[in-house]
């Protein structure tokens, strides 16, 4: 990447890169372990970070009804395959803005400004997001997802199976799936038993593993008595955790909003999951991430 098309930043502790296209975090080291702590982009997957917006999921035939026309929204949305641009570069992070312009109106007819800022200090990654709505007379009804994939296992030396997260609260609420990219109405016996949750790659074997409505705000991934990672959340209503069968990566995913329901065919403004900011108001949330 060239000087304009990406920005690193850190610590003595965390060291990160950011590409202007997406917005998306793509390169997150520790220097006091030597060791990556973000997945690679490799052939499994050829991300690392996406941002999701103005959906999270897919939606059903991949279109949207607005005011009774169609348009044409893939999976997980735009803004993860857009230049964005730079608002703010510095030694310890960055900020970066879509804005609405004549190639996201016409798959999305909204006025709307993305600003998303990355932040290291002592030690930790925070990721925040705006959504401002700045239409004088409509309301903005989107979602938006952070889907950051971290290697697993998170030591070479360390099997799979050896890790686990250990969430906040108890999480005993039934599951949500997703099938054929959508929403299934069933609900499914949590695998968490209390607040851990022993990873292995067959929770994934049906896509991704959602918490509706997560108690905690807050989750380590770690290898028991070894190391991991503090990862922690404010202002999204899901959590999804996702990893494609035999690639070495986990996805912490906290949404506001999933895939449409398989029975949802109506107006997208109604479409369960979706925040709606009147004329002028934003929506704020934030992640954040640290080894511990």
């Amino acid at each position: 990447m060239n000087e304009d098309a990406s920005h690193s930043f850190g610590d003595s502790r965390l060291r990160a890169t950011v590409a202007l296209h997406g917005a998306e975090l793509c390169a997150l080291h520790d220097e006091l372990a030597g060791c990556d702590l973000l997945w690679n982009a490799g052939d499994a997957w050829k991300r690392h970070s996406p941002v999701l917006f103005p959906i999270v999921g897919r939606l059903d035939n991949d279109t949207a009804l607005f005011d009774g026309k169609a348009y044409r929204i893939t999976q997980h949305g735009f803004a993860r395959d857009m230049d964005f641009r730079w608002i703010e570069r510095n030694a310890d992070g960055c900020v970066l803005e879509l804005a609405d312009n004549e190639q996201t109106r016409a798959l999305f007819p909204f006025a709307f400004r993305l600003k998303i800022a990355y932040r290291i200090a002592n030690g930790a990654l925070e990721v925040d997001y705006r959504v401002i709505n700045p239409d004088p007379t409509r309301t903005l009804s989107a979602s938006l997802g952070a889907h950051p994939a971290f290697v697993w296992p998170l030591r070479p030396d360390v099997p799979k199976d050896a890790h686990i997260i250990e969430f906040d609260q108890p999480e005993p609420e039934k599951v949500r799936r997703v099938t054929g990219g959508l929403l299934s109405p069933e609900l499914f016996p949590t695998p968490i038993v209390g607040r851990e949750l022993a990873l292995s790659e067959s929770l994934f074997a049906q896509d991704a593993l959602i918490l509706d409505h997560p108690a905690s705000h807050g989750l380590t991934y770690r290898i028991p008595n070894g190391p991991g990672l503090r990862f922690t959340w404010k202002g999204f209503r899901q959590l999804g955790l996702w990893m494609k069968p035999g690639a070495d990566f986990l996805c912490i995913e906290p949404w506001y909003g999933m895939s449409s329901p398989q029975d949802f065919r109506g107006e997208f403004a109604t479409k369960p999951g979706l925040f709606h900011l009147p004329p002028g108001q934003e929506w704020h949330a934030r992640w954040s991430v640290a080894p511990v």
